[in-house]
């Protein structure tokens, strides 16, 4: 139980810090909408979803499987970006982009510096990595909400047919994600084994 709820922090923190990224990104592009709904901050109480950062990651747990999350997305006005051709992509890639510089910064120094003389602080790097690699590869997975579809559908050239089904398929995205979380158990496992490959070949230490 400890372990479980020493990871909901590490999540909890991840996750506000991938969505600060959207925001902070938008907002360099031009758009201040994030800024003006106080989501530029480091407060997690104004980033909290009630289920993608509590209910989900503690149902997890609860079952044994790998943490995974998302917090209240940060408001976007796409409009208000500079870069109309790219800027909503490069909004959605800071997200998972964060995630990563966080599992590379915390993974060097747990593979180059000697952290022998605190196990704890070693633990505490590794459950960093893990989660942290685990957000940015669940995010960019291509069904919405999820930063991929974002992705995806921002390098695909435009169609008016691309359209349709972009609005029918984020119509339904959701409940597609919740399914292969909760109906696919192999689901949460193949996310577990990517990321543990990545950890390894960060770290050099392999997880199993």
């Amino acid at each position: 139980m400890t372990i479980a709820i020493f990871g909901l922090i590490i999540l909890i923190f991840s996750v506000m810090i991938h969505e600060i990224s959207h925001g902070a990104v938008a907002y360099y592009l031009g758009d201040p909408t994030a800024k003006y709904a106080g989501r530029l901050t480091l407060n997690p109480l104004k980033h909290l979803d009630v289920f993608g950062s509590v209910i989900l990651p503690l149902s997890l747990a609860i079952i044994g499987a790998p943490l995974i999350g998302w917090a209240k997305p940060v408001p976007i006005n796409p409009h208000n970006l500079r870069d109309q051709k790219w800027g909503e992509l490069k909004v959605s890639l800071a997200g998972p982009l964060s995630n990563l510089i966080i599992a590379l910064v915390f993974g060097l120094i747990f593979r180059f510096v000697p952290l022998s003389f605190a196990p704890n602080l070693g633990e505490l790097f590794s459950y960093i990595i893990l989660i942290n690699i685990m957000l940015a590869v669940f995010n960019l997975i291509p069904i919405p909400p999820l930063d991929g579809s974002h992705i995806l559908f921002g390098l695909l050239p435009f169609s008016p047919s691309l359209e349709r089904f972009k609005f029918s398929f984020q119509q339904y995205g959701f409940f597609i994600l919740i399914a292969l979380i909760f109906l696919i158990p192999q689901f949460s496992n193949y996310l577990f084994y990517a990321a543990a490959f990545l950890f390894s070949l960060l770290t050099g230490v392999s997880i199993y």
